[in-house]
């Protein structure tokens, strides 16, 4: 027998007895089982069924959710949910909740982090062999020459994500103090003659021989963050961080030695990329706002100060939106960059047709290859690109957000400051937006030097993702072991004759 419940009998002259009820010998009143009552008034209000069943006593819900499923009201109110013959949400509702359930699942960031990052690294391997052809051609070198280099540094790229994902947190920790003394060592040897190089009038290079050089201030991104994480997150488990003078010190003075040291080169992009992780820790730390506004104010004086006291930086501000290519050629790259977006149209001109990259457009590989993947992809490419790395942004947002370590927490806000702001500055140079600054974009970009630090972040992002409890356990799942045990349980055994 169903379980039942039982209530007094209301007295004379009163409202009469609900649905679903009938008297007792006692004189109590017995109430029919939930589910049969649920049943009869679904079944005799349903043909006309204008709205959600009015309130009987002795009837509730179980739950809210038991509403969707007995086709009566909607979640929020309102009008009912329209059902499909099996019983679940038709059309597009039945997508939304789909939809909405695997957002709210625990893998979702991991697997976004690792597909989105996966798959740009992938188009720009390919888009590095279409738009570098013309340029070691031109160096009498083979077509596929910086394509089998990027490739070399994508491999290995592999290899430092998958041990950066595989790495313990207190293991990252411990890296920070060492990474950033390596950084600031090799930063310095770049400013000694002979063993530093310039290129493009940037002296921020050191040859290893052969064809492989090295840029140390790629690698100033990643010691900052993993250095600013640590000592952020220390400062909060003994909350100093209320003081300003917490905040700033030791943060900000280490962050001008190394602006300092990028700037003696001439590098003004890495220097902005290096600003922005310096402004997404404080603004994680939860620095006040009149802190904040004060550092900015002082990064905005000293970059205007140094483009106004220099005429090519001042050129290249002045070459934003161009559509000509000034009395001396000096907007020629940011028009040709132009040039190639209006030429792709909607499906671009195909993988290898672009003729910007036949010696018209500077940089073709490096600081302007969403130009060409805009001619030859056309909108549709640039717009994929573009949803890659939004949604490597919003990744590496929710890891950070749904945290409780803060070093994690910090950590993982660096990296999407690092990774996003860098495709903005260079997406907004292409399309005329930004001054150009000379930043490649990150993962989809020639160079090794600016891939092996990006893939390493992009790992610790993996690494983050795998540490919420909710993922841990999904993983966990996961496992053939489990699984292959819990498929066992759930299949019954058959007869020895039955097949």
């Amino acid at each position: 027998m169903p379980p039942s419940t039982t209530e007094s009998v209301p007295p004379r002259g009163s409202a009469p007895r609900p649905p679903g009820t009938r008297p007792m010998a006692d004189g109590r009143v017995r109430t029919a089982p939930l589910d049969q009552v649920r049943r009869r008034i679904a079944t005799a209000w349903w043909p006309g069924l204008a709205g959600p069943v009015p309130a009987v006593a002795g009837i509730a819900l179980r739950s809210r959710a038991d509403a969707p499923r007995a086709g009566l009201i909607r979640p929020g109110g309102g009008s009912r949910i329209p059902k499909a013959p099996g019983g679940g949400p038709r059309g597009p509702w039945r997508l939304y909740e789909q939809a909405r359930r695997a957002w709210d699942r625990p893998l979702t960031a991991y697997y976004l982090i690792l597909g989105s990052s996966l798959l740009v690294t992938v188009l720009g391997l390919v888009m590095v062999y279409s738009a570098s052809m013309i340029q070691a051609l031109e160096y009498s070198l083979p077509a596929s020459y910086f394509f089998r280099k990027q490739f070399v540094a994508a491999l290995i790229g592999a290899g430092l994500l998958f041990l950066a994902s595989r790495m313990p947190v207190k293991l990252h920790r411990a890296l920070s103090y060492p990474l950033l003394l390596a950084a600031v060592f090799l930063m310095i040897l770049v400013q000694v003659p002979g063993i530093g190089h310039a290129v493009n009038g940037n002296q921020n290079w050191i040859y290893l021989g052969g064809p492989f050089q090295l840029q140390p201030s790629e690698f100033g991104k990643l010691a900052l963050i993993l250095w600013g994480a640590d000592l952020l997150a220390r400062k909060q488990e003994r909350r100093l961080l209320t003081q300003w003078k917490h905040l700033l010190v030791p943060l900000v003075p280490v962050t001008f030695l190394l602006l300092g040291l990028i700037m003696l080169g001439g590098d003004m992009g890495t220097a902005i990329i290096l600003t922005a992780i310096l402004f997404g820790l404080l603004w994680l730390a939860g620095a006040p706002t009149r802190l904040f506004t004060g550092v900015l104010g002082i990064a905005v004086f000293v970059g205007l100060l140094l483009i106004r006291t220099n005429e090519n930086r001042m050129s290249r501000l002045e070459c934003m939106g161009a559509s000509d290519l000034g009395p001396k050629g000096e907007c020629w790259q940011a028009v040709h960059g132009i040039y190639a977006l209006a030429s792709g149209g909607w499906f671009g001109s195909g993988l290898g047709a672009s003729v910007e990259k036949w010696g018209q457009l500077p940089e073709p590989h490096t600081d302007f290859i969403f130009a060409v993947a805009g001619e030859e992809l056309g909108l549709a490419g640039t717009l994929s690109v573009l949803a890659l790395f939004a949604a490597l942004g919003y990744a590496g947002i929710r890891v950070a957000g749904r945290t409780e370590d803060p070093f994690v927490r910090y950590a993982a806000g660096g990296v999407t400051t690092w990774i996003t702001a860098q495709a903005v500055v260079n997406i907004g140079a292409v399309l005329g937006l930004l001054p150009i600054a000379g930043v490649p974009l990150p993962l989809f970009s020639y160079g090794g030097s600016a891939l092996l630090p990006t893939m390493f972040a992009v790992g610790l992002l993996i690494a983050f993702a795998r540490q919420d409890p909710a993922a841990k356990a999904a993983l966990a799942t996961r496992r053939p072991g489990v699984r292959w045990k819990s498929m066992r349980r759930r299949v019954k055994k058959r007869p020895s004759g039955e097949r």
